[in-house]
């Protein structure tokens, strides 16, 4: 159970399903997706499908993750060859991407997810599954949770895979099965294996006024704990220009086309090698929460911070 206040939940209720996610109702923006409907890229299973991380499930013995009583389903979400995205239905194709994300609004309005979440200070929840199916192809570059200003950059980050280079490098890179958490600078503050068969729940904090990140992180039903010390993130913008969008999902970067020109190769947005596989993994436990009362750990504790 959560412990503080919630100033944006975006853990999906056991009602929320395809017609929401067509729509853009309920806590997500989704029009960062390819030509088809929302609810073809992004799968809202039941839990008697797929159970959602057992961190803030309502326990029936406090002492025993299971039995438990479900409280959100788990979010599905598939990039494919049709995940290209075309800004606002009639920009210039992202052909160099495939993109499937869920962005966090209020009453239909990011902007007003963006006044509320980027003040203060704030802890980002998300827990992420492997999608052993459809498994992410690692020597590409995954950009998967982030907080995205106008301009393009991250507050922080998650990373999977192997991170673009020009010219390609060693693929996969070492650390390329791994989840790592970045700041706004792309230093990598924090990193864990990504383990099939395992619920990877992180809170990321974000102190709005001081510019500082700190990570928190647990396996499964286990409560969180910090994993790395409180780091300066000084290189986001002050004010509304550092402010941005909460974004989960998948945004896969390509690899370098060596038939394409050299000096495009390094344009990310529209160039490059796709393979146009069906690729996905599984989100829960997704929520910002205010810290004035602490930080809650799952399994109804609450520290502090």
């Amino acid at each position: 159970m959560v412990q503080s206040k919630v100033v944006w939940d975006g853990r999906a209720p056991l009602d929320y399903g395809p017609l929401q996610l067509d729509t853009s109702s309920g806590p997500y923006l989704t029009v960062v997706k390819g030509s088809k409907p929302a609810s073809l890229y992004t799968h809202v299973m039941a839990p008697n499908d797929i159970t959602a991380t057992p961190l803030w499930t309502e326990r029936l013995h406090p002492d025993a993750a299971f039995p438990a009583i479900a409280t959100e389903q788990t979010l599905r979400v598939f990039i494919g060859n049709t995940s290209i995205f075309v800004p606002g239905g009639s920009g210039v194709p992202q052909t160099g991407f495939r993109r499937t994300e869920l962005i966090a609004q209020v009453n239909g309005s990011t902007a007003t997810a963006r006044a509320e979440l980027c003040k203060g200070r704030k802890a980002y929840h998300f827990s992420m599954l492997m999608e052993t199916l459809k498994p992410l192809d690692l020597i590409h570059e995954y950009q998967v949770v982030f907080v995205e200003p106008s301009d393009g950059s991250h507050v922080f980050g998650v990373q999977l895979g192997s991170p673009f280079t020009n010219p390609t490098g060693r693929l996969p890179s070492k650390d390329a099965g791994h989840i790592k958490i970045l700041d706004h600078a792309l230093n990598v503050i924090y990193k864990t294996p990504f383990r099939d068969e395992t619920w990877h729940n992180f809170a990321v904090i974000v102190d709005w006024d001081k510019k500082t990140l700190q990570v928190f992180f647990s396996p499964n039903e286990h409560a969180l704990k910090p994993v790395s010390p409180k780091k300066k993130n000084p290189t986001v913008p002050d004010g509304e220009a550092g402010s941005g969008d909460f974004h989960i999902g998948i945004l896969k970067l390509p690899l370098v086309d060596k038939r394409d020109p050299p000096e495009v190769r390094g344009d990310v947005v529209h160039y490059g090698i796709q393979e146009g596989t069906v690729e996905g993994m599984m989100f829960s436990g997704v929520f910002v929460e205010d810290l004035d009362d602490g930080l809650s750990l799952g399994n109804g504790e609450k520290l502090r911070v």
